[in-house]
């Protein structure tokens, strides 16, 4: 049985994308958080899908904790509106506290650095560094393209089933936030050494 989630980490775009399903996404996300006594932590800006989601939360009554290096700050990038905003030096100090308050992580669409961030939590999974799960919520088919890399690395041997099974792709929100909630043990990670 699980318990329920108390924070996810939300990654996503600090642009809106050309869909408007992207933005209604964000929506939904922060409001469904926010409703749910979930608090919502997010890399601390105002502008594009990350900006949406931390307003929604905010505007439902939520709490939000912002995460943002010096450097995106000092160029006014910062949400001035939070329950918490942590100022960092780097990126990495970024990501390590991000992943310490967050129980979960969960990417909406977004670019390079969505990507990188929330790869890199799956990634501590499998590592066994923590034990909590990833989603990719799949808005419009966004992510698809991924989760058929994610199939292939299976088939060419690069992924074990198992550790494929640690991150979830879902078009369903609530599906989703129900699979982020169950317990998943600490990942080991097994390598094909041969002599």
């Amino acid at each position: 049985m699980s318990a329920p989630l108390r924070s996810v980490a939300v990654f996503c775009g600090s642009r809106f994308g050309t869909d408007p399903a992207y933005e209604q996404a964000a929506v939904e996300v922060g409001r469904t958080l926010a409703e749910r006594g979930i608090q919502l932590v997010y890399g601390g800006g105002r502008v594009g899908l990350m900006g949406t989601v931390a307003d929604a939360a905010m505007a439902a009554g939520g709490e939000v904790v912002g995460v943002i290096p010096r450097s995106l700050d000092e160029r006014e990038v910062a949400h001035a509106g939070l329950t918490e905003l942590h100022v960092v030096e780097t990126m990495h100090e970024r990501k390590a506290i991000m992943a310490e308050r967050a129980e979960a992580f969960l990417a909406l669409p977004g670019g390079m650095g969505t990507l990188e961030e929330i790869t890199e939590q799956w990634t501590w999974t499998q590592l066994g560094i923590h034990a909590k799960r990833s989603a990719f919520y799949d808005v419009g088919g966004f992510w698809r393209p991924l989760a058929t890399l994610v199939d292939s690395m299976v088939e060419s041997g690069f992924l074990t089933p198992a550790h494929a099974e640690l991150v979830t792709f879902d078009a369903d929100l609530e599906s989703l936030l129900a699979n982020l909630a169950l317990p998943l043990p600490a990942q080991t990670k097994d390598y094909d050494a041969r002599p």
